[in-house]
């Protein structure tokens, strides 16, 4: 393990109002969900209001999220070198400006600093919060506060849609950003409450290592960069994304060379490389492939294929995910502190490829409250997979290696995330593509059946009067869309099936995991009394 961070430790000068620094970073945790979500949802919508081209709200996109992904693997380091306060307060401020400057600017050139100075701001709430509810909170209240964390970024993808349509129906596209004006400066108001002024920790500045820092979050910047755009772009036949790919994977091999190389490594791969975490790793990759069904594919579904607006499907999702999400969270709770962790990851991944495979049954026909039992179902999966992982990675860490450790979980958390969001786009673009050719070699120009539904289509829109040419361009066109539709359809049953794999293979990931260490994590027994419960939540934190 590296030695060069240290142990987990209260803050200087420890705050009298702990709580209010754990409610601040949760609240950040929320913030940068719901922000993340709302502007996914909302871009369409944006483009319209900016005046923007279809490429240049793609790019906004790109530099919106990539200084999140630059930043946050040394926001726990910087946290503990310059202190909380001073990482997350002024920050929030910057960020409530920002967020109020946006919707009366104009302009794609400032459009795009500013989007990139609010993602870099962004992507300094979350990376701390583990650390901080380690370090602030008794043992006992660990599980509780860390199940609030996971549940947020469910619950952000799920009721995203709701509120989208509730600004733009009632309050209009501002608010998208305006919501920030007030719930930024609480956050602010609540770290500063909640946590001591500190002292730099010199010790830590002198042994910086500043390469490692920006190798590692320059690295992966660039990679879902190009990750993002390749689908637009075509991919490697764009020499765009071949460098932005190849040179992020380059600054990455830098990184691990670095880290090998200097006196004090800032992110030592040791830290990783044990096999309980490793393979907790490896889980957090298969939760965030096999939930794409909950979070891309349902609502891209519904939107794509149906083409529905956010504010058709916000309450379904709402209703069928996002409160049952409530339920199955407490109940994971409840899961992780009785039992090993690895049985709550084994319920959640079975939810989500019961789900998947409900997913393939697919239709055309499919409304939003179709989705109701897979919504439920996925709802199971959330709830119990995310919590149970951070457990299982922290329960299995070494405490002395806590800012090495965080580095890689928002490496994995981010990067991750949006990766395999950008390679399931491509995947369902080629797939859409394979299936519309498919499609059309049942659909010969010519064919006695393509005739037929031709001549099915003109005798429904002969009633509207056109002439015989319009009726023949329209009945064609009619038929070239719903041959588009079918191939979607299909595309994303490719899609949901994709991820019934990636739960399986997650499973195989929990079969392998070993059981974890004996520290203020492990589960107590449902029975033990409540003297047995208080000694094990008395032990010493990791």
């Amino acid at each position: 393990m590296s030695t060069t961070s240290p142990p987990a430790k209260p803050f200087e000068g420890q705050a009298t109002r702990p709580v209010c620094a754990v409610a601040a970073v949760l609240l950040g945790s929320f913030l940068v969900g719901f922000d993340t979500r709302l502007f996914s949802v909302g871009l369409p919508d944006l483009r319209g209001a900016y005046g923007l081209s279809f490429d240049q709200g793609a790019w906004l996109n790109t530099f919106a999220t990539a200084p999140q992904i630059l930043i946050a693997p040394a926001v726990a380091w910087l946290a503990a070198t310059f202190g909380v306060r001073r990482v997350l307060f002024w920050p929030s401020l910057a960020y409530a400006a920002i967020s109020f400057a946006m919707p009366l600017v104009r302009g794609w050139e400032v459009l795009v600093v500013l989007h990139a100075l609010r993602g870099l701001l962004l992507g300094v709430f979350i990376p701390a919060t583990i650390m901080i509810v380690l370090r602030t909170l008794p043992p006992r209240w660990w599980v509780p506060t860390l199940a609030i964390y996971a549940f947020r970024l469910a619950f952000s993808l799920n009721t995203g849609p709701l509120l989208i349509g509730l600004y733009e129906d009632r309050f209009g596209w501002e608010w998208i950003y305006w919501q920030d004006m007030i719930i930024a400066p609480v956050m602010g108001l609540l770290v500063s409450l909640g946590t001591p002024k500190q002292k730099p920790d010199i010790g830590l500045l002198e042994r910086a290592d500043w390469g490692g820092m920006a190798l590692l979050g320059g690295g992966w910047a660039l990679i879902y960069a190009g990750l993002d755009q390749g689908n637009r772009l075509d991919w490697f036949e764009s020499g765009l994304i071949t460098s932005l790919i190849g040179g992020g994977a380059i600054l990455i091999v830098a990184f691990f060379i670095n880290e090998l190389s200097v006196r004090n490594p800032w992110a030592s791969h040791k830290v990783i490389a044990t096999r309980n975490v490793a393979l907790g790793c490896l889980a957090v990759l298969g939760y965030t492939s096999t939930s794409l069904s909950n979070s891309q594919l349902v609502p891209g579904f519904l939107t794509t294929v149906i083409a529905l607006r956010p504010e058709q499907i916000g309450l379904t999702l709402f209703l069928t995910t996002g409160l049952p999400l409530v339920v199955t969270t407490i109940l994971s709770v409840w899961l992780v502190r009785h039992f090993d962790a690895r049985l709550s990851m084994l319920l959640g991944f079975v939810a989500f490829a019961v789900a998947a495979k409900m997913g393939t049954q697919l239709t055309s026909e499919w409304a939003p409250w179709t989705f109701a039992p897979m919504g439920v179902v996925q709802a199971i999966g959330q709830g119990f997979t995310l919590l149970a992982v951070i457990i299982y990675i922290l329960a299995n860490s070494d405490p002395k290696s806590a800012t090495a450790s965080a580095a890689y979980i928002q490496v994995l958390r981010l990067g991750g995330a949006e990766s395999a969001t950008a390679l399931m786009a491509t995947f369902l673009r080629h797939r859409e593509q394979l299936h519309s050719y498919l499609l059309g070699l049942h659909v010969p120009a010519g064919g006695g059946r393509t005739e037929d539904a031709l001549g099915l289509l003109s005798g429904v829109f002969e009633r509207d009067g056109a002439s015989p040419q319009a009726l023949a361009a329209r009945s064609a066109l009619t038929l070239n869309q719903l041959v588009s539709q079918q191939a979607n359809v299909l595309a994303y049953i490719d899609g949901f099936q994709l991820t019934y794999w990636a739960a399986l293979v997650a499973l195989i990931l929990v079969a392998l995991m070993g059981k974890a260490p004996k520290g203020p994590l492990s589960p107590v027994p449902w029975r033990a009394d409540k003297g047995g419960a208080s000694g094990a939540a008395s032990r010493s934190p990791a």
